[in-house]
């Protein structure tokens, strides 16, 4: 396939892994990070470090996205709720079979999730003519390969005729496929700023790694942890949209130095156990067009780097902090659904 630009972004790895990647910075998770993964394994113990997918509830965090609905299949027979659960001897006497069915409808972003490249892009020249054109990691374009929903006269409030959108490159089933295990590395942000609202930058952040003795390397999934999925958690269901947007660190996308850090620590993944891994800046009031998810631009749009919302890293965070360590084996594919541009998962941390 020939190249998809004629410029690629400032600060970007356009290209590194060829013109048709769509895998990024995963693709330095190979065999030999798997078994420096497998190397930190002290215990055999396991965290699940997935949120419960009706969390956060309700949907004050993002009126977009809207928490799962479990309904059941019929197996036939006259409508009613008797015949949600099937009794198999009514139509086979010989059988004592008592069988149930679900159906889940969620937002594949609602709750604990994985951003794949298809999930943000930018309006950028690449095409080297004056115009912005709308496209995503490695030059993939909006509407020829992340292609939007069929029925667009569907009105904002019905979620469900939006029907049939499809990633045909950078999808979720990339990540999938790849399996996303290897070494993970957690810097505990939420040890030296508790639940304060703070925009970590890169001298912060760096004092932060410097005193816990962190260290990362390339290819390492990097988790933050912040302590607001406990705030999360701590809410039942119920949240309060008011003290969730105003609660627990995230980074500052906004400094360069940072994502300078981020570019050049060769980290595979950025995950977090807030809402979107950094903290979302107010634009309306300035003169000068910025992207309003400066980090999601860098890492998705520009380097290939899989962002993970979201995620529970409380236990796991007070074991290693306990026991001196900050790297562990990650287990982290997230569903196998092809064109979907996010995924719910349940990701396992062994020690």
């Amino acid at each position: 396939m020939s190249q998809r630009w004629k410029n690629a972004p400032p600060n970007s790895n356009w290209g590194e892994f060829g013109d048709d990647d769509q895998r990024g910075r995963m693709n330095w998770v190979d065999a030999n990070k798997v078994l420096q993964g497998v190397a930190e394994v002290k215990t055999g113990q396991t965290f699940s470090l997935s949120l419960p997918l009706d969390f956060p509830g309700g949907r004050s965090l993002n009126p977009a996205r809207f928490p799962p609905q479990l309904l059941s299949t019929r197996r036939g027979g006259p409508e009613g709720p008797e015949n949600y659960l099937i009794d198999l001897a009514d139509a086979e006497p010989n059988t004592t079979d008592v069988v149930c069915d679900d159906i889940a409808i969620l937002a594949t972003q609602y709750s604990t999730q994985w951003d794949s490249f298809a999930h943000v892009g930018s309006r950028f020249d690449a095409d080297g003519d004056g115009q912005a054109e709308r496209v995503f990691y490695n030059g993939y374009r909006a509407n020829e390969h992340i292609k939007p929903a069929l029925d667009q006269d569907a009105s904002w409030g019905d979620q469900f005729n939006y029907r049939n959108p499809r990633a045909t490159a950078l999808g979720i089933e990339n990540l999938a496929r790849h399996g996303a295990q290897g070494r993970g590395v957690l810097i505990n942000l939420h040890a030296h700023l508790g639940r304060e609202r703070v925009a970590v930058g890169y001298e912060q952040l760096m004092r932060i790694m410097e005193a816990d003795g962190v260290e990362v390397e390339r290819g390492d999934m990097v988790c933050l942890y912040t302590g607001f999925a406990d705030v999360v958690l701590e809410m039942n269901r119920e949240p309060d949209g008011q003290v969730l947007h105003s609660t627990c660190s995230g980074l500052n996308g906004e400094d360069p130095k940072l994502l300078q850090w981020i570019s050049d620590c060769g980290l595979s993944a950025l995950i977090a156990d807030n809402y979107a891994v950094e903290l979302i800046p107010r634009r309306w009031m300035e003169p000068i067009r910025k992207p309003k998810l400066p980090l999601h631009e860098h890492c998705l749009f520009k380097n290939g780097i899989h962002l993970g919302e979201l995620w529970f890293l409380s236990e796991l965070a007070q074991w290693l902090r306990a026991h001196q360590r900050s790297r562990f084996l990650l287990t982290a594919p997230p569903l196998h659904l092809p064109g979907a541009v996010g995924s719910p998962l349940n990701p396992i941390a062994t020690v």
